[in-house]
């Protein structure tokens, strides 16, 4: 059965437009690939999920602006100090489990090497991860240079949600969750622009939807991840706007701010990150003006509250060989 999002019962979130796919790939020129690493009898749910700027893969490659925010810094995100320094993103973003992070971007750095034109002598990889231990259970570094490369390959405007690539073992707000995206269309001074984002939710905290909170024991069922709330979540923001780096940084924060419309906890052991960046390069980035930023701001806020729930609807229970459960948010308390 193909997976309904939160519109599909009618409802929605904040007064801004969705692009047309709703996603990340509304802003042109993202695309996201996604290779899914399962074995049920092994207890293994992992993969890899990448975000890619097609300009960063064509012939003239050029670095594009980008900012990054540490909401909490327990995590391992491969490439941030130089991202934060220069305000730069030289390659695509790939978001996995904890323990794959390093595999993962050793096997971005080859993909990047084996499609070169001329010799690399230095890049910075962009990686980020959720702990997904609590699910997966199995082989703790399941992802090869194999499902790298399908991924970064594989790349196309259609985002598939939910127990997919890097969120397949996540749990955020005691249910199964994954990945999310959503898309918010925004009216700038002399165009309009396109603002995309998505989520590898897996943090702890009580989901907060419809203006009521809904926990799994509020609904019968046990809660999903470690009683410690050891999750982290990545929230990655698209725009095509070339906008500074500076702004992008506080654009950035947005999307971490975001998790708390929806009830994260940001305990001590969830590394929450937010990173944005422009899709298209410029020698003379744009500043927003404050209503501008503030317009971007609301769309950030506005998309990432929906990719968090759409992650969770879009989620299917799993049930582990060792016992544990992670039940998927039921359709119905979206029903009247």
């Amino acid at each position: 059965m193909q997976p309904r999002r939160l519109r599909d019962f009618g409802h929605r979130v904040g007064r801004l437009e969705p692009g047309t796919r709703n996603a990340i790939t509304d802003v042109a020129g993202v695309r996201v690939g996604q290779t899914t690493v399962t074995d049920d009898s092994m207890g293994i749910y992992s993969g890899v999920t990448a975000i890619v700027p097609t300009s960063l893969t064509e012939a003239e490659a050029r670095v594009l602006p980008a900012g990054l925010h540490v909401g909490n810094g327990y995590g391992k995100f491969v490439g941030a100090t130089q991202v934060m320094e220069l305000g730069e993103l030289e390659t695509p973003v790939l978001l996995t489990s904890t323990l794959s992070t390093f595999r993962v971007a050793d096997s971005l750095l080859s993909w990047l090497l084996d499609r070169a034109r001329q010799p690399i002598v230095s890049v910075n990889p962009v990686v980020g991860e959720v702990n997904d231990g609590w699910l997966s259970t199995g082989d703790p570094r399941p992802v090869t240079a194999d499902h790298v490369y399908a991924a970064l390959d594989g790349a196309g405007a259609e985002v598939e949600m939910g127990n997919v690539g890097g969120g397949t073992g996540a749990c955020a707000l005691g249910f199964k969750a994954g990945i999310g995206t959503a898309s918010r269309r925004v009216e700038l001074r002399d165009r309009e622009a396109t603002v995309g984002v998505l989520v590898q939710a897996n943090m702890g905290g009580d989901l907060r939807l419809l203006g009521r909170t809904i926990t799994p024991e509020s609904l019968g069922s046990r809660r999903a991840g470690p009683f410690s709330e050891r999750g982290s979540c990545v929230v990655v923001v698209a725009l095509d706007i070339a906008c500074s780096a500076l702004q992008l940084s506080r654009i950035a924060a947005r999307g971490v701010f975001a998790l708390g419309r929806v009830g994260a906890s940001y305990s001590h052991g969830s590394g929450d990150y937010g990173m944005a960046f422009s899709a298209v390069h410029s020698d003379s980035p744009t500043t927003l003006t404050s209503i501008e930023l503030n317009i971007v701001f609301a769309a950030v806020l506005e998309s990432v509250e929906e990719a968090v729930i759409d992650s969770l609807l879009a989620a299917r229970t799993i049930r582990t060989p060792k016992g544990r459960e992670a039940v998927a948010l039921p359709y119905e308390v979206l029903r009247p």
